[in-house]
Parts: C-alpha cells; structure tokens; sequence
C-alpha cells in the first residue's frame, strides 16, 4: 500500500491551520495552540515544524507574541511543496529518482507506468495549493453549520 506518512499528514493539518489563522490573526501562533486544536502531540509538531522552517515554508518569530507564520500566502504554497518538504520526493518507484537504482530501465516497460503514475500524483499535488485547503475548510464549516441549524428546526 502506498499512502503518507502521518509526518505528511499532520504537517499539512498544521501548515492549514496556520493559513486559517493567518486570515483573522495576523499574530504568530504557538505550536502548543495547534497540539490542542489539531489533536496532535506537541513534540511531534516540534518534529513537524523543522522541515517546514528549511524549506521557507514558515517563518518563526522569536520572543513576546512569537511563533509560527506562513513564509507566503496560502495560495502560493502548493500542497506538493508541503509534502516533499515532509515526506522527500513523491515517487511510486525508487528507480524515478536514482537513474542508478536500477540497470533494466532501459529496456524496463513497467518504468514508464510507475513515472506515469507519479507524474498524476505531482500534477495533483501541485494543481491544489494551501488556499485550495482553507477555501474547503470554510466550505465545510459552513455546510456543517447548515445542517445543525436544520436539524434543530
């Protein structure tokens, strides 16, 4: 099975929780603030944070009010910028990124489906950018909102 790792998937979940904030909060945010309302261990977002920070996606504000902001807005930070920070290259095959790995890809068929697929999942990943997440989010949030309300009339 392929599938992120959870690196893959908290960061994001903290890289969209930052974006939320950075529309009503212009304040750098706290890790601790985002362990409790993304249920996730302090100590694995402080993992989190370290390759976000090398890879310019967030910045880190030192002293009173400091924390964490995004490096840029939302919407010019793809998803596959966030996830290669976190997981490394998105491949379905070691032989797509180490042209050594492998001496059959000359004349291997199934190289040309595994680089297909993985061009798919880059496309994709690259198409939706971190505006794509906060614009779900509020859609979600409203539509949730919408059916409490009818449920209770």
């Amino acid at each position: 099975m392929i599938k992120l790792s959870t690196k893959g998937r908290y960061g994001t979940r903290l890289m969209l929780n930052l974006a939320l904030r950075s529309k009503t909060d212009k304040e750098a945010v706290i890790l601790k603030d985002i362990s409790r309302e993304e249920e996730i261990s302090i100590r694995y977002l402080e993992q989190i944070i370290i390759p976000l920070k090398i890879n310019k996606l967030v910045k880190s504000i030192r002293g009173a009010g400091g924390g964490y902001i995004l490096a840029k807005p939302p919407d010019r930070i793809p998803l596959l910028e966030i996830l290669e920070a976190l997981e490394g290259p998105i491949s379905l095959a070691d032989c797509l990124e180490d042209q050594d790995y492998c001496g059959r890809m000359p004349f291997c068929a199934t190289y040309e489906v595994w680089k297909g697929g993985t061009d798919v999942l880059k496309n994709y990943f690259a198409a939706l950018t971190l505006q794509d997440l906060v614009d779900s989010s509020e859609k979600k949030r409203h539509g949730n909102k919408d059916k409490s309300r009818k449920k209770r009339s």
